[in-house]
């Protein structure tokens, strides 16, 4: 039985983006991933090494976002091969990356960036 593990809403401060000040003082941004895995094993024996912990799915987010590149692209694709490396039971990475008011010039709450990735 398949399902999915998701991390909605994390609200992470890094430092990507194109221009010099994005780079040097930061900016919000958020995350929503999801995995797509066999959930049965766990769930029939109540047993968390048998499912995707979530917090392992916080882990790798956290880590990949701390190091600063200049797209977004770039991050996701980084987090997505990452899950997929280190988890061998996901089968399927959704992610979004969200920059909170990002400078283009205008008002714009977030630019976002949505990946799939199956193995």
């Amino acid at each position: 039985m398949n399902g999915r593990i998701s991390l909605e809403g994390l609200e992470l401060h890094a430092f990507h983006g194109v221009y010099p000040h994005e780079r040097e003082s930061g900016n919000w941004f958020e995350v929503d991933i999801s995995v797509e895995t066999n959930i049965m094993e766990g769930a029939i024996n109540d047993n968390l090494d048998k499912t995707v912990n979530y917090e392992t799915l916080y882990q790798i987010v956290k880590e990949e976002m701390e190091i600063p590149s200049k797209l977004l692209e770039t991050v996701a694709e980084k987090i997505v091969a990452r899950v997929l490396n280190d988890l061998a039971q996901v089968q399927m990475v959704e992610l979004k990356i969200a920059k909170i008011n990002p400078p283009i010039g205008g008002k714009c709450r977030k630019a976002s960036l949505w990946i799939q990735k199956k193995r």
